[in-house]
């Protein structure tokens, strides 16, 4: 998850629709898919806020639901299971905890996000954003320490645990000054990942060069995916190239992100995941909407018209990659 949005920043969007989305079309049931990267205990609090903002503008109530009802709307829509990602010191062990209380279908991911390891310690610097640093309790927490925490958890959990993620680099959230000391924690997690023959999520904003120069200098594990892919076709062909792997959010459907989708048909249909972001990141028609898991079958279905394939077929191919690649 990117450090989290400034809810008070989206205040000012008056007209905003903040209501969910309607339910997609379930998914066949042998076409049944996983959400490859979300947040479900973010929604909640995300859309209490947006309920919050609605009532305020005398619009509709929103609805806020919690984990397990999140979870069963998107069952019933045919998205069976999610990995769910902890990626601030605080929200790791919540994830572990999600999937201990719903085995089969909640799966975790764990890292120290990048713009998250560099506060680690107070040694942030504000990026092209524009925010202002903003540092928690936890902070005081060094990042060797908090990231040792993702490693015994990995240890301790081995079912639970699927996957180190989300790490990276973000050089739009974290300054030019900072760099170097994110650079340095990616690399931890990808040593992490290669001790523990895990899977590795990356986050990479605005730093597509720095990402791969460091990819290829440390060697990537086995099975690296991109989490919500966001490079142009020149990073999709050397995607293709070394054999990583593509997750896609709902950016693919957005107009302007021809890039994106000319990267997933480099990659090929064997190489592509599916993910919400949750609670960001919302599909066509309904970007700036709350997202959650039951949203997938939207972004399928932009996926589908980018292969000219039935969204059935383009399902249960993310699902085979999904399984195989993190063993679930």
């Amino acid at each position: 998850m990117p450090t989290p949005i400034r809810l008070e920043a989206m205040s000012k969007h008056h007209h905003r629709d903040r209501s969910w989305a309607p339910a997609p079309e379930p998914l066949p049931t042998d076409a049944r898919v996983i959400d490859d990267h979300t947040h479900v205990a973010s929604v909640v609090p995300f859309s209490r806020e947006m309920n919050r903002q609605a009532i305020e503008r005398d619009q509709p109530p929103v609805p806020v639901y919690s984990v397990d009802e999140l979870l069963a709307q998107a069952q019933a829509v045919g998205v069976e299971g999610v990995i769910d990602v902890g990626c601030e010191y605080p929200n790791l062990g919540t994830a572990v905890q999600m999937a201990l209380d719903h085995p089969g279908v909640v799966h975790a991911a764990l890292a120290i996000h990048p713009n998250e390891a560099v506060l680690h310690g107070h040694r942030g610097v504000p990026g092209p954003d524009g925010l202002p640093l903003s540092y928690k309790p936890y902070h005081d927490v060094s990042f060797e320490d908090a990231l040792a925490r993702v490693h015994r958890l990995a240890l301790d959990h081995p079912r639970e645990v699927v996957a180190i993620g989300e790490t990276g680099m973000d050089l739009f959230r974290t300054g030019e000054g900072a760099k170097e000391l994110q650079r340095q924690a990616f690399r931890d997690h990808i040593a992490l990942a290669k001790e523990l023959g895990l899977p590795m999520q990356i986050h990479d904003r605005d730093s597509h060069r720095e990402v791969i120069e460091t990819l290829l200098a440390d060697g990537s594990p086995e099975r690296t995916v991109f989490h919500s892919y966001s490079g142009d076709t020149e990073m999709g062909r050397i995607a293709a190239e070394h054999g990583w792997y593509l997750s896609f959010s709902g950016t693919v459907s957005y107009k302007g992100n021809d890039g994106i989708r000319e990267s997933a048909r480099l990659v090929g249909l064997d190489h592509i995941m599916v993910e919400t972001d949750a609670p960001y990141l919302s599909p066509m028609p309904y970007r700036g909407r709350t997202n959650a898991p039951y949203m997938i079958p939207y972004t399928l279905a932009a996926l589908a018209e980018v292969f000219d394939l039935p969204v059935a077929e383009v399902a249960r191919a993310t699902r085979r990659t999904t399984r195989e690649v993190y063993g679930i």
